[in-house]
């Protein structure tokens, strides 16, 4: 096993025991926690076996493995960032009701 697998393979497994804090302390529901186990496992699963990367990429007609990672990682870290902006927006329209109705009072 080549040192970067054992590194990526010991922060995997803390950023698992992170998400087990998180949703015992409440601060992570249990579908994000379960999202976010399997996630890291299978982050894990494709250190352990790169070829799978391959794999996919002949799947989705890609041409390498890595480009297959790259482009998921992308697609779904735009989907994340678009989550976050409705609901940050949603956040701001309520903290802009509450401050008028508590003011109006």
């Amino acid at each position: 096993m080549l040192p970067i697998q054992i590194l990526l393979l010991a922060f995997f497994a803390i950023a698992i025991m992170k998400v087990f804090k998180r949703n015992y302390t409440g601060d992570l529901s249990l579908w994000a926690a379960l999202f976010w186990v399997l996630f890291w496992v299978l982050g894990g699963l494709v250190v352990i076996q790169p070829d799978l990367t391959s794999s996919l990429a002949k799947l989705f007609g890609v041409g390498r493995g890595a480009d297959v990672v790259v482009y998921l990682a992308l697609a779904g870290l735009f989907f994340m960032v678009f989550r976050l902006m409705v609901k940050i927006e949603k956040l701001e329209r309520e903290i802009t009701k509450v401050v008028r109705d508590k003011t109006l009072k």
